[in-house]
């Protein structure tokens, strides 16, 4: 697998939702090395079996050699109000999948102080300083979108982790491709060359999806077998290119 001119890469990886397999999987297709950037656009916590399993993870990959940047989704910003730190919406929590979370760090009828007592503090540290954005050469990473009619400076959070339509069915005059996570589809979403839409389902039974973003090659795992599908989307962004011009 291809990178840019300095041989090093950069992945961008869809929302995980304590999918701690096919992240493990798709980790294991990658092989990212000293040098690589991985950027995940949040949601690791919440509905999938391992949400505990899936931090843990991130945090040793942390500690392996590439550079990592972790984005909060909207479910770790409901799980910090929750356990009474910051955010929003912790009434939402346990509706949105958190009784799972809450379970894999054996915790049962708890909330506020009395369950963040009862996280790891290098997972609490994790939670808590989770980013926005986070910005590659021409592509804008982020968990949900951005809103087209306010500039990249005006933007709120609360669109920049829950916004769908506003963002999802209208195109934008920033000078980025726009990927995101939060919206589940049966497949990645392209549509370039305004935004493409990475989360593609795997806590349904679907895919863990990455795109390189040098290569252009999109990387995919299987929920529950491992399998591993490639394609490249380079012919896309050549024809995006082309209207432009």
């Amino acid at each position: 697998m291809n990178g840019g001119a300095d041989g090093k890469r950069t992945f961008v990886v869809g929302d995980i939702h304590g999918c701690v397999d096919e992240l493990e999987w798709l980790l294991e297709a990658i092989e990212p090395r000293d040098g690589d950037q991985i950027c995940f656009v949040g949601d690791y916590v919440d509905r999938g079996p391992s949400p505990r399993g899936v931090v843990e993870r991130l945090l040793r990959l942390r500690r392996e050699g590439p550079r990592c940047v972790f984005l909060k989704g909207n479910h770790e910003d409901m799980f910090l109000a929750y356990l009474g730190i910051s955010g929003q919406y912790a009434d939402a929590f346990l509706w949105n999948g958190g009784d799972v979370t809450l379970e894999s760090y054996g915790i049962t009828g708890l909330a506020g102080n009395a369950a963040a007592e009862r996280i790891p503090a290098e997972h609490l540290e994790f939670l808590s300083t989770l980013d926005l954005t986070a910005r590659f050469g021409t592509f804008l990473c982020v968990h949900a979108g951005v809103r087209p009619s306010r500039s990249l400076t005006q933007q709120s959070e609360e669109d920049l982790l829950w916004i769908r339509e506003d963002f999802i069915d209208r195109a934008h005059s920033f000078p980025y491709t726009v990927l995101y996570g939060h919206t589940p589809q049966r497949d990645v979403r392209v549509h370039l060359p305004y935004k493409i839409g990475l989360d593609t389902g795997v806590v349904y039974g679907n895919l863990l999806s990455c795109l390189e973003l040098a290569s252009k090659e999109l990387i995919q795992v299987q929920r529950g077998t491992g399998r591993v599908r490639r394609r490249s989307l380079a012919v896309e962004f050549e024809e995006a290119k082309l209207l432009l011009t």
